[in-house]
């Protein structure tokens, strides 16, 4: 008898004695109270899980809902296989492909091609057809088939983005998900059926629509829509660029690396970048009387610094003397720090910054007074001075560069007249393939872990711990001010990650399997997995990856 039972424990360290074979979706009914929407996976032993998997011995279970990162993530991925099966019924052969497009607020920016016109009367029919499917509660089953049989069905299927994707995969077999009919594949995890994905709407946007989530802060209910017209051109510019290099996918960017190719995809791609940056120059400097401080902000990672020094040049190019600020040189001394709930410093916050010297410099600087300039010490938590005067001349202008840069309570004495603001950000253009998108945060973190280890001694594991509070720094103080920009501008180059690869993958497998920061960890390593490796001796000294993977003309 004792046999046909296993013991779990919880994640609060109680045991259950279960049923051996039991499923985790059964299993999961017995604690679904204790959460605020559907659990949708479970982590097993430290491994995340679909429900669909059995309980065969003893383990250690945590289940997760929708609000949980990885729940949400597969919210979203099984919500976008529901949109494209039911573009799929509804158009038949009018649409040749749904394309998944970049993060535009709570929502996804998507396109159909084909011979059909996006309108409110479409959108209005695929999303009848979504919720008919989400009543019927139909499961989403998954199989493995051998890498020559998927790529037999990609063909057959017409999604030539998957066959170019897994003409690079190193894989024996590929795990394939099927709604009724319609079969496709998918980077990471499915909700066990349709019913789980009540919360969502179709938005026309643009030449487009916006596939509309619920925010995982107010679950259970559909995120307002607030268009970020801005941050969207910036992002649609950058995919109408890839498409027309034919570099719009992971598959894309291996066929120019295998063919030999990439050296002229660096060089165009900094080019790129560069004509961007002479274009912020150039607009700074059609209102230079007035214009006398830049304020560059953006988040973690998105390479304010290489910027920085960048648009220094393209504005002395136009005669201007350009002295760059940090603000982090503000912070107030250890010990004058807000803490968070926690009881943790909490460095996020406008608080942490003097503002009232801040303003009291930037004023007297603006007047024409010389000002001594502050330093910070990280390591010892104080401000110090040493000398750096600055005295502003007539062709002089201010660089400064921050966080809370675009946010005018950093800044309140300054006339707005006088200040020119920057979004920095790295807004990935690139996709794994049509249906499964890169997103930004990803991007960053990666180029987050290669810089902390270069230049800050920190490990993987350090970097993806403090990840969340980053992140939540991020939506609440930056994110908020984006649309304020005079300008924005798309640090992420289209070959990066092949870049990346290479240094960030050593870093990952360092991160011990019992760590909670190893579910990261594997999901990144996984995700890399997709990209041919590329050398970095190629790369331009002044690359804004440099400012990563070390070498760079400006440290």
């Amino acid at each position: 008898m004792k046999e046909s039972y296993v013991t779990v424990t919880s994640k609060e360290g109680q045991q259950y004695q279960v049923e051996k074979g039991i499923s985790l979706l059964e299993l999961s009914k017995r604690f679904e109270a204790q959460f605020e929407t559907p659990i949708v996976l479970a982590i097993v032993n430290n491994n995340l899980k679909e429900l669909r998997c059995q309980v065969k011995e003893d383990c250690s279970i945590d289940f997760i809902d929708m609000t949980h990162k990885d729940g949400y993530r597969t919210y979203q991925r099984s919500l976008s296989f529901l949109l494209i099966k039911s573009v799929h019924d509804i158009l038949g052969k009018q649409c040749q492909k749904v394309i998944i497009h970049q993060a535009i607020g709570k929502g996804y920016y998507c396109e159909i091609r084909g011979q059909v016109k996006v309108t409110e009367q479409l959108l209005h029919k695929v999303k009848d057809k979504m919720m008919e499917l989400v009543k019927r509660d139909i499961p989403y089953n998954k199989r493995t088939v051998s890498l020559s049989k998927a790529l037999e069905i990609f063909e057959k299927a017409e999604m030539l983005d998957k066959v170019q994707l897994f003409k690079y995969r190193r894989v024996s077999n590929v795990n394939l998900y099927q709604l009724e009919d319609f079969e496709n594949y998918f980077y990471g995890y499915m909700v066990p059926s349709t019913g789980y994905l009540k919360d969502f709407d179709l938005i026309d946007y643009h030449d487009g629509f916006i596939l509309q989530f619920f925010n995982r802060n107010k679950p259970n209910r559909v995120a307002s829509f607030n268009p970020q017209k801005k941050l969207f051109n910036v992002i649609h510019e950058a995919s109408q660029w890839g498409e027309i290099m034919k570099v719009d996918t992971v598959g894309g960017l291996n066929d120019i690396i295998s063919g030999g190719r990439i050296n002229e995809l660096i060089l165009v791609s900094e080019a790129l970048q560069e004509k961007k940056i002479a274009e912020i120059s150039d607009a700074i400097i059609r209102d230079i009387g007035h214009k006398k401080i830049v304020l560059i902000a953006g988040p973690s990672s998105s390479g304010k610094t290489t910027f920085a020094h960048r648009l220094a040049i393209q504005l002395k190019v136009h005669g201007i003397s350009p002295h760059t600020i940090s603000v982090d040189n503000y912070f107030v001394n250890r010990e004058l720090t807000p803490k968070d709930e926690n009881g943790n410093f909490d460095f996020e916050r406008l608080e942490a910054l003097d503002i009232k010297q801040f303003n009291q410099d930037m004023m007297q600087l603006l007047e024409g007074k010389a000002v001594d300039l502050p330093n910070f010490n990280f390591k010892t938590g104080r401000r110090y001075y040493r000398g750096n005067l600055l005295q502003l001349e007539e062709k002089d202008i201010l660089i400064i560069e921050g966080i809370h840069c675009l946010n005018d309570q950093l800044s309140y004495s300054i006339p707005k007249e006088n200040k020119f603001k920057i979004y920095i950000s790295a807004l990935t253009q690139l996709n794994i393939d049509d249906h499964n998108r890169i997103s930004t945060t990803q991007a960053r973190l990666l180029r987050r872990i290669v810089r902390d280890n270069n230049y800050r001694g920190l490990s993987a594991l350090d970097t993806i711990a403090m990840w969340p509070s980053v992140r939540r720094g991020e939506e609440k103080y930056i994110f908020p001010h984006q649309e304020e920009a005079d300008a924005m501008f798309n640090s992420a180059l289209v070959y990066e990650l092949a870049i990346l690869k290479q240094y960030a993958e050593p870093l990952l497998f360092n991160i011990p399997k019992d760590r909670v920061e190893f579910l990261e960890a594997k999901r990144l390593i996984k995700f890399l997995d997709y990209f041919l490796g590329v050398s970095s001796e190629k790369i331009p000294y002044n690359s804004l990856i440099r400012e990563f993977i070390g070498g760079s003309c400006f440290r």
